[in-house]
């Protein structure tokens, strides 16, 4: 039992793409925050990936107990725990990807200016070290707001004299698994069929499900269900908040999303061909400088930013209404990082 699920869990990360253990190379991920909320499953996760070889566990505290029951796990990545800012260094020393869950939630009484303040301290930090010990690293950013955390450690990387547009990704997975899982419900076609690009940024309106892309192909949602299907994928995180009864959010969805993305890297790293995911990088798809759209991913990270191909009507007009907001949120990570 305990060894299939291990299988059908490694097999889900591939997603069907070529994997052959003799031809890859040994790889490091590093997690920092992994023994928070998101990062605790998707330590997990990391340990099923058959193309990890090596996985660093980091936090500011308790990272020596998630690392060690990960260990125990009968896969083949080595597992390390790191704790506090001396270890920091070590813990990131020779990674392939770096994957960033760390930072906060909000709590009751905390201010949405809190929590940016916060958690933009963290990245800030974080970017830092990883500009000093590993800066060819790919940065797959998850912290919380995105659209700000990553041109916050774009800046960082720039002033280090590191930064390399092609290796710092926004990690907005989540967004296209719920739009593929809600679509496929709402169309009845199956999920793992699925694929809808998810354009923007990562909160609110800025994040743009194209389900006039989406395949299959469905003649059976009326206009008002795209419309119902683009705000429940907008509004994901709420309604995991709400459910949850405002004691946690969305970090079991995040963690796997995460790992997905991280498994497209691994494998962009490894020369498997074709390798395309949506995620929020430097553009010029838009006058934004960054923006998530297709990526396709190779040895180099980005190998190429992907258009926005063709938009609907309602599709277009959500365009215009995310850039006001996305282009704000930019502005206050770069501001961020220059003034603190």
């Amino acid at each position: 039992m305990r060894s299939s699920l291990l299988k059908s869990t490694s097999e889900l990360l591939r997603r069907s793409r070529g994997y052959s253990s003799s031809a890859n190379p040994e790889r490091k991920v590093a997690i920092l925050g992994a023994a928070g909320g998101i990062g605790q499953p998707l330590a997990l996760l990391m340990k099923l990936n058959p193309l990890v070889s090596s996985l660093s566990l980091y936090d500011i505290a308790g990272t020596v107990g998630v690392a060690a029951d990960v260990s125990h796990i009968n896969s083949p990545a080595l597992v390390k725990g790191f704790m506090g800012d001396d270890q920091l260094g070590e813990a990131l020393e020779g990674s392939d990807v770096v994957i960033i869950p760390a930072g906060v939630p909000r709590k009751p009484g905390m201010t949405r200016d809190d929590l940016f303040n916060i958690n933009a301290g963290i990245v800030k930090a974080l970017s830092t070290a990883i500009a000093k010990h590993c800066p060819n690293a790919l940065v797959n950013m998850i912290s919380n707001p995105v659209n700000s955390t990553v041109p916050i450690a774009a800046e960082v990387f720039k002033k280090a004299g590191t930064y390399d547009e092609k290796k710092l990704f926004g990690v907005t997975t989540l967004d296209v698994v719920r739009a593929k899982t809600f679509y496929a419900g709402k169309a009845g076609v199956p999920v793992t069929d699925v694929n809808v690009p998810v354009v923007g940024g990562h909160a609110g309106i800025t994040i743009l499900p194209l389900f006039s892309q989406a395949t299959p192909a469905s003649n059976s949602l009326a206009q008002e269900d795209i419309v119902a299907l683009t705000k429940r994928t907008q509004d994901g995180g709420t309604e995991v908040v709400e459910a949850k009864a405002g004691k946690g959010s969305a970090t079991l969805s995040m963690a796997y999303a995460g790992a997905v993305f991280a498994d497209a890297c691994l494998k962009g790293l490894n020369g498997v061909p074709d390798i395309i995911e949506c995620s929020y990088v430097q553009s010029t798809v838009t006058e934004l400088p960054f923006f998530s759209t297709k990526v396709c991913l190779g040895k180099n990270g980005v190998e190429e930013v992907l258009g926005l191909g063709e938009l609907s009507d309602f599709e277009k007009q959500g365009l215009e209404n995310l850039k006001g907001e996305l282009k704000a949120s930019i502005e206050k990570g770069i501001k961020f990082a220059h003034g603190n």
